[in-house]
């Protein structure tokens, strides 16, 4: 999460939708940049709203911007299956080594998710807050470059971001039976990714 004080912006990082490009690219100029732990550094909205909204306002910050990406769900997913058979997690439960796409999905959108597949969901990551705390500026992932647009013309800066985080390559297919379940289980990031801004 990135806060920039003066221009009354946060900028949530959103696991596997370029944070940590934004991060390289921004980190330096932001007031605060939270990179540890990670679940500080990915808050979602609700923990946002629980522990840093209150700290923001008793500096005088009665009202922060919020921007956050989504990404399209099932690539979304893709990129966690990538991430996950890196070197550094084989042998752990976390672990996609040996498995395809579709087995990972299938086990996603199971009752009682493995920890391979416990990723979380991106409605909830950005789910606004009784007290009407929510994301101000809701973008696609695939729209970056009207993300870095609107972040260039608040911070008043050029936005540059580098290749960050690369997942290795792994085929990402699905048996149409399986995608049917996937547009089930998650109609509400299906929903979210498609009201967030193209431009």
């Amino acid at each position: 999460m990135l806060v920039f004080w003066k221009q009354r912006l946060v900028l949530l990082s959103v696991p596997k939708t370029g944070s940590s490009a934004l991060e390289a690219a921004l980190a330096a100029s932001a007031s605060m940049a939270v990179l540890d732990p990670p679940e500080l550094k990915h808050a979602p909205i609700y923990r946002y709203n629980r522990f840093f909204r209150p700290m923001f306002e008793r500096l005088g910050a009665e009202r922060m911007d919020i921007i956050a990406l989504v990404r399209e769900p099932i690539d979304w997913l893709g990129s966690w299956y990538r991430y996950r058979q890196r070197d550094f997690l084989a042998g752990r439960p976390e672990s996609t080594r040996g498995m395809d796409f579709d087995t990972y999905c299938r086990a996603y959108a199971s009752g009682e998710r493995p920890a391979f597949a416990d990723v979380g969901s991106l409605a909830k990551f950005v789910e606004p807050r009784p007290n009407g705390v929510a994301v101000t500026h809701l973008f696609r992932y695939e729209a970056m470059d009207a993300v870095t647009a609107y972040l260039a013309e608040r911070l008043e800066r050029p936005v540059s971001l580098p290749r960050a985080n690369v997942s290795p390559r792994a085929p990402i297919t699905l048996s149409a039976e399986t995608e049917a379940l996937l547009r089930r289980h998650c109609a509400a990031d299906f929903a979210v990714w498609e009201s967030a801004r193209t431009g």
